[in-house]
């Protein structure tokens, strides 16, 4: 991709993530820019966190699905997205399912975080799993989307140490910190029409 990275973010929480990725635009590391902001949560944070810099943002009703984002939900947020000419589009803590409309019209062009090193402890909660497993090395993922859940093409990772007195809540701050180094960094590297999907890896070209 050449010129300044159009991103459209789907959340549903705070969004954090969000929030730093613009503050990199803003700090001018990071050429792109976010043209619009959607959540399946009418008064979610990341709304309230697009409105202050001043992006556009929108409530989208998923309805009638619960945990994906399917038929005419997913086809109002396509034509929102395409309206607005998104390039890439960033989910950031959103809590739905996209699925293959979606993805057909954004190919290797949809990107997520996860909050464990991948392919270790997909679903929810993970660095509670991780936790509860006795691991010794937490951390995050982003990774393109593809079909299935936490399964897409790895783009990088930051490992995060579990210490003996940690808490999910201590640990996940932790991850918290390195994701927001994290999605930032994928998204200069594909600024910079540095990434390249090949099979289930993504190269890293100089």
């Amino acid at each position: 991709m050449s010129g300044t990275l159009k991103i459209g973010v789907l959340g549903s929480g705070s969004g954090s993530n969000m929030q730093s990725i613009q503050d990199a635009i803003e700090a001018g590391s990071l050429d792109a820019r976010i043209v619009s902001v959607v959540s399946d949560v009418p008064d979610a944070g990341i709304l309230r966190r697009a409105e202050r810099h001043g992006l556009d943002a929108a409530y989208l009703d998923p309805a009638p699905f619960k945990t994906k984002l399917d038929g005419e939900a997913e086809a109002r947020t396509i034509a929102h997205l395409e309206r607005r000419g998104v390039e890439v589009v960033v989910l950031a803590g959103f809590m739905r399912i996209v699925k293959p409309g979606l993805l057909a019209r954004f190919p290797d062009r949809v990107l997520n975080i996860h909050p464990a090193l991948l392919p270790a402890f997909t679903g929810i909660a993970a660095w509670r799993q991780a936790l509860d497993y006795g691991a010794k090395l937490a951390g995050c993922t982003v990774h393109f989307v593809d079909a299935g859940t936490d399964t897409g093409p790895i783009i990088l990772q930051r490992a995060v140490p579990v210490l003996e007195d940690d808490t999910p809540e201590s640990l996940h701050a932790r991850i918290q910190t390195q994701e927001h180094e994290a999605y930032p960094e994928a998204l200069r590297l594909m600024a910079a029409g540095r990434l390249r999907v090949e099979g289930r890896r993504v190269r890293i070209l100089p």
